[in-house]
């Protein structure tokens, strides 16, 4: 048989559709890990976000706040992590990224603005709301969260607190509440693996 134009065609066709697959392969998994990335960075965010309760204070100096110190690394003795939900007269309020976060570390900060109060220290003990609204320099207490005022209802892991909110203790996946001025049923959440 002669060899012609079409001939030669054809016979590179398969060769060049092998070639395909391979990038095709390529661009397949890139698609998955993206969506892989995407769910594990929004995995633990169920409540709704909302504009931001109130800012980080940029003046903070890193001086001791409640006995806790600011230090120049995270701390692992004691390693658990809260999760704090802020609704005020039903809306959504998102916690800042970098509360306890200046030139150091404190013992209890947050890294983004999902809620998530990780609380690193180096000594075991039971830390409180209080502390925490101490080290963001915001208010707390049963009629006011930071600057939103009105009565405040507090829940505890799906049940209402009838205490002074600043008393709650954080404890290893505590899920705190506070509903300024309009009771919301408390909203769950799931904390990523490994927290």
């Amino acid at each position: 048989m002669p060899h012609t134009a079409a001939s030669h065609r054809r016979g590179r066709a398969p060769l060049r559709r092998r070639r395909r697959w391979p990038f095709l392969v390529a661009a397949i998994a890139a698609a998955v890990a993206a969506i892989v990335v995407i769910a594990a960075a929004t995995r633990g965010t169920n409540a709704t976000s909302g504009p931001l309760l109130a800012s980080v204070d940029s003046a903070a100096t890193g001086a001791t706040v409640d006995g806790i110190q600011c230090q120049s690394s995270e701390q692992v003795v004691f390693h658990i992590h809260a999760h704090l939900a802020v609704y005020v007269n039903g809306s959504s309020r998102t916690l800042p990224q970098g509360i306890g976060i200046a030139s150091c570390f404190y013992w209890l900060h947050t890294h983004t603005g999902d809620g998530i109060i990780h609380i690193e220290s180096p000594v075991q003990r039971t830390y409180t709301l209080r502390n925490f609204f101490d080290i963001w320099r915001q208010p707390l207490g049963p009629a006011q969260v930071g600057p939103a005022h009105g009565a405040v209802i507090a829940y505890v892991d799906g049940k209402r607190f009838t205490g002074d909110p600043r008393d709650i203790p954080l404890g290893a996946h505590t899920l705190v509440q506070l509903d300024v001025g309009k009771d919301v049923a408390p909203t769950p959440f799931d904390f990523p693996g490994g927290l």
